[in-house]
């Protein structure tokens, strides 16, 4: 568990790490220093909240985890048709242009806590 990251919403921990590969359980667009705050509202705000938690969690592994490290993401989204443009915007954003990892996104009925995304990783230490 990494401290400073959101409260689980179930039974998981932040990240587990085996050999150098780094995987990051999928986040929630919640607050992490109030768990019952509501959820951003949209789904540029909350893959916003996803992305930056993600980063707490890696930044909280140690030795100088970032973004940089991801090789893989999964998304997942409510409601694909409306939400993939502007959730690939905000995406796009926290990666250089020249370095974005493999991805899969898929559209979902539902999730926790009732957000429009989640986002998982796969990271490797160097």
């Amino acid at each position: 568990m990494i401290d400073g990251a959101p409260q689980p919403v179930a039974p998981f921990s932040h990240a587990v790490e085996v050999d150098g590969w780094v995987f990051l359980t999928g986040q929630m667009p919640t607050d992490p220093d109030n768990a019952e705050a509501p959820l951003p509202e949209g789904v540029e705000a909350q893959t916003r909240r996803v992305m930056d938690n993600l980063k707490i969690v890696l930044g909280g592994l140690g030795l100088g985890l970032g973004l940089e490290h991801v090789v893989q993401a999964r998304v997942y989204l409510t409601e694909f048709e409306r939400d993939y443009q502007a959730m690939n915007d905000t995406y796009r954003s926290y990666f250089p242009a020249d370095r974005l990892p493999a991805r899969t996104c898929v559209g979902v009925t539902g999730l926790a806590v009732g957000a429009l995304v989640e986002i998982d990783m796969v990271a490797r230490r160097s």
